[in-house]
């Protein structure tokens, strides 16, 4: 009987992995579908690019500060309750923003959804870090940041495939039914969501310790740092290429969204494979080529290349980009002790200021043309690479004897 209930709590596990991956997808199919349609939305709304563009930072700030809201309360409240909450938030102030009559309005929407919708993928990064142990985390970890990636791809191509035909409303109630549709496959997981974390008591002089404790240790600020850096320049180069394939190859919004159809795929593809492939061989020796990766897709940007070339360059970008966060949350996971959802509250605020961040300033490097913009990311981004050499080094697996099991 023991076997047989092992295996079933196994099952209902994968059962509830494929659940979170499938509302972390519709998630990041909302805030990445809004890029691509900038130039629309400029015309849509008679304003320039740069005011359309502040759709963007307007869902990704509020968004990762209500991060560190719902890290604390899941650690006190539980998080069956604020994984609900947040799912049924996005899903009503999703449609609502297709009320919006100004790019105002729709900035003002696109912040509150941020603020309510933040609670479920930080709060399924940390049922992972709860339900499985760390030597066997990568997997899952991986089938989740896959579908962040495919929420990035089919968000980034269909947002502007299908603006035309369903235009610009049409698209955000379409996501808000299938929020609606993810919601209902939830409900039956509730048992074990409810049992996975117990919740800790604790005021806010306990929260601000927590997240002192979090940076004090090298290890998590070095961590976190990289996630603000790395995020700041993936943002910054892909909220623009809408914009950068418009002005560079002539493109409407279904070119754009062809143009743009390998972001994500790497990661949708083969997230579980590359967090296998961190398991066995150390998060330390992959990341440093994802970072470099990112850097070679920004340098191919700025070259006068087919569009072919620089559709390619959209995909090693995404490449770069599941080689790295991903691997940033599988450390996190191992940081939080008795408060895992602080813990990675403080990784996804990061991780998306780090994204409103960079959509804002890589938007105000603009005035100086797109090669400047991609000059100066790129050669962050090759710094991170090269410090991370050393910096990470010592994140490889430990002998089989000495492996941590979920705290």
């Amino acid at each position: 009987m023991t076997a047989i209930a092992h295996h079933d709590d196994e099952a209902e596990r994968e059962r509830l992995l494929w659940v979170l991956s499938a509302a972390t997808l519709v998630i990041f199919f909302q805030a990445f579908m809004v890029a691509p349609i900038i130039p629309r939305l400029s015309q849509i709304f008679a304003v320039s690019p740069q005011e359309a563009g502040l759709v963007v930072p307007a869902y990704l700030i509020p968004y990762g500060v209500a991060t560190l809201v719902y890290g604390l309360l899941a650690d006190r409240l539980g998080l069956w309750r604020l994984m609900t909450g947040s799912l049924a938030a996005f899903i009503a102030l999703t449609a609502l923003t297709a009320t919006a009559r100004s790019i105002e309005e729709l900035a003002l929407w696109r912040a509150l959804t941020g603020l309510g919708a933040s609670g479920v993928v930080p709060l399924a990064l940390v049922l992972v870090g709860r339900l499985f142990p760390y030597e066997r985390r990568g997997r899952p970890l991986g089938w989740l940041f896959g579908a962040m990636a495919g929420g990035m791809a089919f968000g980034s191509t269909f947002g502007a495939l299908l603006e035309p035909y369903l235009g610009w409303r049409g698209i955000f109630l379409a996501v808000a039914a299938a929020g609606a549709g993810v919601l209902l496959a939830l409900v039956p997981r509730r048992r074990i969501v409810a049992d996975a974390v117990q919740t800790v008591g604790g005021g806010l002089a306990v929260l601000f310790r927590g997240y002192r404790d979090l940076l004090a240790t090298p290890r998590g600020l070095r961590t976190y740092a990289f996630v603000l850096i790395n995020s700041i320049f993936h943002s910054g180069v892909f909220t623009w290429l809408g914009l950068y394939f418009e002005r560079r190859y002539g493109l409407g919004p279904v070119g754009i969204g062809l143009a743009l159809l390998g972001y994500g795929i790497p990661g949708f593809l083969f997230g579980p494979i590359i967090g296998r492939a961190a398991d066995r061989h150390g998060r330390g020796r992959l990341l440093p080529l994802g970072l470099a990766l990112g850097a070679v897709a920004a340098v191919a940007l700025i070259l006068d290349t087919p569009l072919l070339l620089a559709a390619a360059a959209v995909t090693v970008l995404s490449l770069g980009y599941d080689m790295t966060q991903p691997l940033f949350a599988g450390i996190v996971t191992s940081l939080g002790g008795q408060r895992p959802g602080q813990a990675m509250g403080l990784n996804v605020f990061t991780l998306f200021l780090g994204f409103g961040l960079g959509s804002l300033i890589f938007g105000e490097m603009l005035r100086l043309g797109f090669g400047s913009a991609l000059v100066l990311f790129a050669a962050i981004e090759l710094a991170l690479a090269l410090l991370s050499l050393q910096i990470f080094r010592s994140e490889v697996p430990a002998p089989p004897g000495q492996q941590k099991g979920a705290s």
